[in-house]
């Protein structure tokens, strides 16, 4: 199992050295890939009645962006988004960003892609929000060819592009991860993606939930053991005695990754939460 560390978007602030060192602690620690959030804007709860999502005051760097800066700043940790949220960025764009992070960082990127929930990003972007699940499929096979083919032509349903193409091109076809619990993700992993991003405990239903993808992928025709599964352990919500057991407990599961996050903890500055991630990692391997 590939143990990565997640980004602590919400606590981490905006100082370009902070963000530097903690990137450096995580590579030097050890870890395999650093895992990092995408949110595009906070809502402002004031005349929003119950709203129990990010707001204005949650703090999200741009993760193309960063990985961009992360790139120039490591040499082996694998830049993963966990996850993306696809259908609200213009689909060439993306492949444009994601090819351009490859390319830069050595074909270290790992594009997580999911649907999200936050209709208010999706309203001030211009994107019909009942839409995204059937915008992200076709969004996938369309970033897959952009990575693909030097020039290509796609008439999709949501998509359209005449004898064009990116340059560079990545050289390879960098690995797509969903995220999300639906049984419709589950199905859709299962027919085309590469890996899975639960967060959710080691327990029946998380296995009833491989099985599910695992029987998806069968049904089209793929081998369910070539599909990744990324868990999380969030370390505040399981006490410190019990960790080595979910670690374990997901592998046994056949998880091949595994993401820490050290937000929730409490953690006064951001070189704390390097420290606990340098030294939690030693006990859970």
């Amino acid at each position: 199992m590939k143990i990565g560390a997640v980004f602590p978007q919400l606590e981490i602030g905006a100082d370009p050295q902070t963000v530097r060192d903690w990137t450096t602690t995580v590579e030097q620690a050890g870890y395999n890939h650093v895992l990092a959030y995408d949110h595009m804007l906070g809502a402002d709860p004031t005349n929003r009645p119950g709203w129990t999502g990010y707001t204005d005051k949650s703090l999200f760097h741009e993760v193309f962006v960063l990985f961009g800066y992360m790139a120039a700043i490591t040499t082996r940790l694998e830049l993963v988004t966990g996850v993306l949220i696809l259908p609200q960025r213009q689909t060439a764009l993306v492949a444009k960003q994601a090819a351009e992070v490859d390319v830069l960082s050595g074909g270290r990127l790992r594009l997580g892609v999911g649907i999200g929930w936050n209709q208010v990003e999706y309203q001030a972007l211009g994107v019909p929000f009942k839409q995204r699940g059937a915008v992200l499929e076709e969004q996938v096979d369309l970033l897959r060819r952009l990575w693909a083919e030097p020039v290509m032509s796609y008439d999709g349903k949501y998509h359209e592009v005449v004898e064009a193409g990116l340059n560079p091109l990545p050289g390879r076809e960098i690995p797509i991860w969903f995220g999300g619990t639906a049984d419709a993700v589950l199905r859709r992993t299962g027919r085309i993606g590469d890996g899975w991003m639960p967060q959710s405990a080691p327990d029946d239903r998380a296995r009833q939930q491989i099985a599910m993808l695992r029987e998806a992928a069968e049904a089209a025709g793929r081998d369910p053991q070539s599909i990744g599964i990324e868990a999380r352990l969030t370390l505040a919500a399981v006490p410190e005695q019990d960790r080595k057991a979910f670690v374990d407990s997901w592998r046994e599961l056949g998880a091949t990754h595994l993401g820490i996050n050290t937000m929730n903890l409490g953690l006064a500055t951001p070189q704390d939460h390097a420290k606990v991630l340098a030294e939690v990692l030693p006990k859970l391997t």
